[in-house]
């Protein structure tokens, strides 16, 4: 999964997304939790918006 299919699955501009991953801000701990808990009960199920 690349940034772009990251924001979307989380539904997280994608601006945010490339703050955090050049270490411009830091993802907040309860997001982290929030997204692992999302992870777990959708089983991963990711479906592409751009098809």
């Amino acid at each position: 999964m690349n940034w772009k299919a990251f924001a979307q699955y989380f539904n997280i501009p994608y601006r945010t997304v490339q703050d955090w991953h050049l270490g411009k801000r830091g993802m907040p701990e309860y997001l982290l939790r929030l997204m692992t808990y999302k992870v777990e009960m959708e089983g991963f199920q990711y479906e592409s918006r751009e098809e």
